[in-house]
Protein backbone atom coordinates (compact mmCIF):
# COMPACT_ATOMS: atom_id res chain seq x y z
CA UNK A 1 0.00 0.00 0.00
CA UNK A 2 0.99 3.15 -1.17
CA UNK A 3 2.60 5.38 1.21
CA UNK A 4 0.29 8.27 0.29
CA UNK A 5 -3.40 8.73 -1.29
CA UNK A 6 -2.89 7.95 -4.79
CA UNK A 7 -5.38 6.11 -7.14
CA UNK A 8 -5.98 2.89 -6.26
CA UNK A 9 -4.78 -0.11 -8.22
CA UNK A 10 -2.62 1.99 -10.87
CA UNK A 11 0.86 1.30 -10.94
CA UNK A 12 4.11 2.68 -10.11
CA UNK A 13 5.07 6.00 -11.22
CA UNK A 14 1.65 6.35 -13.05
CA UNK A 15 -0.55 6.78 -9.80
CA UNK A 16 2.22 9.51 -8.58
CA UNK A 17 1.89 11.51 -11.89
CA UNK A 18 -1.89 11.16 -11.24
CA UNK A 19 -1.46 12.30 -7.91
CA UNK A 20 0.36 15.51 -9.18
CA UNK A 21 0.44 16.00 -12.89
CA UNK A 22 2.34 19.32 -12.36
CA UNK A 23 4.78 17.96 -11.65
CA UNK A 24 4.50 14.48 -13.13
CA UNK A 25 4.38 15.64 -16.65
CA UNK A 26 7.57 17.42 -16.88
CA UNK A 27 8.79 14.01 -15.76
CA UNK A 28 7.04 11.96 -18.38
CA UNK A 29 8.42 14.23 -21.13
CA UNK A 30 11.83 13.86 -19.77
CA UNK A 31 11.94 10.35 -20.16
CA UNK A 32 10.15 10.20 -23.26
CA UNK A 33 13.59 12.90 -24.33
CA UNK A 34 15.79 10.30 -22.74
CA UNK A 35 14.37 7.32 -24.00
CA UNK A 36 12.66 7.87 -27.21
CA UNK A 37 14.15 11.31 -28.51
CA UNK A 38 14.76 10.70 -32.20
CA UNK A 39 18.39 11.74 -32.98
CA UNK A 40 20.27 9.52 -30.32
CA UNK A 41 22.72 7.09 -32.36
CA UNK A 42 21.43 4.79 -29.31
CA UNK A 43 18.65 3.01 -29.93
CA UNK A 44 15.82 2.82 -28.09
CA UNK A 45 15.74 -0.94 -26.85
CA UNK A 46 19.75 -0.44 -25.87
CA UNK A 47 18.35 3.49 -23.66
CA UNK A 48 15.24 0.94 -22.13
CA UNK A 49 17.98 -1.54 -21.39
CA UNK A 50 19.82 1.28 -19.74
CA UNK A 51 17.25 2.36 -17.66
CA UNK A 52 16.08 -1.32 -16.93
CA UNK A 53 20.05 -2.21 -15.85
CA UNK A 54 20.33 0.97 -13.30
CA UNK A 55 16.68 -0.06 -12.13
CA UNK A 56 17.74 -3.09 -11.46
CA UNK A 57 20.48 -2.20 -9.42
CA UNK A 58 18.60 -0.01 -7.46
CA UNK A 59 15.96 -2.86 -6.65
CA UNK A 60 13.13 -0.84 -8.12
CA UNK A 61 10.90 -3.80 -9.53
CA UNK A 62 8.50 -1.83 -11.51
CA UNK A 63 10.75 0.44 -13.22
CA UNK A 64 13.26 -2.44 -13.84
CA UNK A 65 9.91 -5.10 -14.64
CA UNK A 66 8.32 -1.83 -16.86
CA UNK A 67 11.68 -0.65 -18.60
CA UNK A 68 12.70 -4.39 -19.06
CA UNK A 69 9.92 -5.53 -20.78
CA UNK A 70 9.65 -2.38 -23.05
CA UNK A 71 13.61 -3.44 -24.21
CA UNK A 72 12.48 -6.99 -25.19
CA UNK A 73 10.21 -5.83 -26.92
CA UNK A 74 12.20 -2.91 -29.27
CA UNK A 75 14.86 -5.60 -28.73
CA UNK A 76 12.66 -8.38 -31.15
CA UNK A 77 14.21 -11.40 -32.12
CA UNK A 78 17.14 -11.03 -29.06
CA UNK A 79 15.13 -10.25 -26.57
CA UNK A 80 16.53 -12.53 -24.39
CA UNK A 81 20.20 -10.30 -24.40
CA UNK A 82 17.86 -7.99 -21.39
CA UNK A 83 17.64 -11.00 -18.69
CA UNK A 84 21.35 -11.78 -19.71
CA UNK A 85 22.34 -8.27 -19.37
CA UNK A 86 20.45 -8.01 -15.94
CA UNK A 87 21.93 -10.98 -14.85
CA UNK A 88 25.45 -10.39 -15.61
CA UNK A 89 25.98 -7.61 -18.80
CA UNK A 90 29.61 -8.58 -19.42
CA UNK A 91 28.64 -12.32 -20.72
CA UNK A 92 25.98 -10.88 -22.76
CA UNK A 93 26.22 -10.80 -26.64
CA UNK A 94 25.92 -7.05 -26.90
CA UNK A 95 28.62 -4.68 -27.97
CA UNK A 96 31.59 -3.75 -26.19
CA UNK A 97 30.64 -0.09 -26.55
CA UNK A 98 27.29 -1.18 -24.70
CA UNK A 99 28.85 -2.83 -22.26
CA UNK A 100 31.41 0.35 -21.15
CA UNK A 101 27.88 2.29 -21.21
CA UNK A 102 26.62 -0.15 -19.04
CA UNK A 103 29.83 0.07 -16.59
CA UNK A 104 29.33 3.88 -16.75
CA UNK A 105 25.32 3.77 -15.81
CA UNK A 106 26.37 0.87 -12.77
CA UNK A 107 28.92 3.53 -11.66
CA UNK A 108 26.26 6.58 -11.88
CA UNK A 109 24.09 4.39 -9.99
CA UNK A 110 26.55 4.09 -7.04
CA UNK A 111 27.73 7.61 -7.36
CA UNK A 112 28.71 10.24 -10.01
CA UNK A 113 31.71 10.10 -8.46
CA UNK A 114 32.46 7.00 -9.30
CA UNK A 115 32.74 7.28 -13.10
CA UNK A 116 36.55 8.29 -13.71
CA UNK A 117 38.18 9.00 -16.35
CA UNK A 118 39.22 5.24 -17.20
CA UNK A 119 35.96 4.48 -17.78
CA UNK A 120 34.83 7.10 -19.85
CA UNK A 121 38.13 6.31 -22.12
CA UNK A 122 37.32 2.53 -22.55
CA UNK A 123 34.04 3.91 -24.01
CA UNK A 124 35.48 6.09 -26.74
CA UNK A 125 37.92 3.29 -27.13
CA UNK A 126 34.74 1.05 -27.91
CA UNK A 127 33.14 4.00 -30.20
CA UNK A 128 31.08 5.72 -27.46
CA UNK A 129 30.82 9.07 -28.63
CA UNK A 130 30.66 12.12 -26.37
CA UNK A 131 26.37 12.64 -26.85
CA UNK A 132 25.89 8.64 -26.26
CA UNK A 133 28.34 8.80 -22.91
CA UNK A 134 26.60 12.36 -21.76
CA UNK A 135 22.71 10.31 -22.40
CA UNK A 136 23.62 7.16 -20.74
CA UNK A 137 24.90 9.37 -17.27
CA UNK A 138 21.74 11.24 -17.86
CA UNK A 139 19.23 8.28 -18.04
CA UNK A 140 21.33 6.50 -15.16
CA UNK A 141 20.89 9.72 -12.71
CA UNK A 142 17.06 10.43 -13.83
CA UNK A 143 16.20 6.44 -12.92
CA UNK A 144 18.11 6.78 -9.53
CA UNK A 145 15.43 9.34 -9.20
CA UNK A 146 12.73 7.82 -10.76
CA UNK A 147 13.15 4.46 -8.63
CA UNK A 148 13.46 6.15 -5.64
CA UNK A 149 10.75 8.43 -6.31
CA UNK A 150 8.43 4.77 -7.06
CA UNK A 151 10.23 3.09 -4.21
CA UNK A 152 9.94 5.99 -1.70
CA UNK A 153 6.54 5.96 -1.98
CA UNK A 154 5.70 2.44 -2.00
CA UNK A 155 3.87 2.73 -5.06
CA UNK A 156 1.84 -0.31 -6.65
CA UNK A 157 4.11 -3.20 -7.99
CA UNK A 158 2.19 -5.89 -9.87
CA UNK A 159 4.77 -8.74 -9.51
CA UNK A 160 3.39 -10.69 -12.74
CA UNK A 161 5.68 -10.16 -15.94
CA UNK A 162 2.77 -10.78 -17.87
CA UNK A 163 1.22 -7.35 -16.49
CA UNK A 164 4.62 -5.37 -18.11
CA UNK A 165 4.35 -7.17 -21.56
CA UNK A 166 0.54 -6.07 -21.78
CA UNK A 167 1.52 -2.77 -20.94
CA UNK A 168 4.04 -2.75 -23.78
CA UNK A 169 2.36 -4.47 -25.91
CA UNK A 170 -0.79 -1.72 -25.59
CA UNK A 171 2.00 1.27 -25.62
CA UNK A 172 3.59 -0.16 -28.80
CA UNK A 173 0.29 -0.50 -30.83
CA UNK A 174 -0.55 3.19 -29.51
CA UNK A 175 3.22 4.17 -30.86
CA UNK A 176 3.11 2.62 -34.35
CA UNK A 177 -0.35 4.18 -34.82
CA UNK A 178 0.68 7.98 -34.16
CA UNK A 179 4.13 7.60 -36.09
CA UNK A 180 2.33 6.23 -39.31
CA UNK A 181 -0.11 9.31 -38.58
Amino acid sequence: MAHIQVPEGVPGIRSLVMFRPESGKPLYELAQVLLRGGDSTLSEAERELIAAYVSSRNECMFCMSSHAAASRYLFQDRKQVVDIVLEDYQSAEISDKLKSLLNIAGKVQISGKSVNENDVADARKHGATDREIHDTVLIAATFCMFNRYVDGLASFTPTDPKAYEKWVNAWAKRDMFYRNS
